[in-house]
C-alpha cells in the first residue's frame, strides 16, 4: 500500500488532492522514524492508540481504514486500496468543475 500511496502523491501533485494519514502507533518517535524510512511525506496525524479520538470520531475499528472524500467533504468510498482508490480519486477529480481562469494583470474586474 505504501509504495502506491507514494506514487499517487507524486502523480497528483498540483491537483486538488490530499492524502492524510492517521497513525495509532503508541510511540511518536518510532512513528516519525518509520514515516521517514518509508518516505511517507504527506501529512500525518498521531492518534496515540487504536482507541484515540480520531479513530473514535471516524468509527475506525480496523487498520488500515481508508476514506475517499470529495471536495464537499462527503465520504464517497471506504476501504479502497491501490488501483481501486486511484480510479475513484481520478473519477472524482474529473467531475470537479474547472477552476476559473486567473485574471490577467491590469484587466478590470466587473464593477470597476
Amino acid at each position: 500500500m505504501i509504495p502506491h500511496e507514494r506514487s499517487l502523491v507524486k502523480k497528483l501533485a498540483g491537483k486538488p488532492f490530499a492524502l492524510i494519514g492517521v497513525n495509532s502507533d503508541e510511540k511518536r518517535d518510532e512513528l516519525k522514524e518509520h514515516l521517514a524510512k518509508e518516505e511517507m511525506t504527506w501529512r500525518h496525524f498521531w492518534d496515540q492508540s487504536t482507541s484515540g479520538p480520531i479513530a473514535k470520531a471516524w468509527n475506525v475499528h480496523g487498520w488500515p481504514t481508508t476514506y475517499v472524500i470529495d471536495q464537499d467533504g462527503v465520504i464517497r468510498y471506504r476501504d479502497l486500496r491501490d488501483e481501486d482508490a486511484e480510479k475513484a480519486i481520478e473519477e472524482l477529480l474529473a467531475k470537479m468543475p474547472p477552476k476559473p481562469a486567473a485574471q490577467k494583470s491590469g484587466e478590470k474586474k466587473p464593477g470597476d
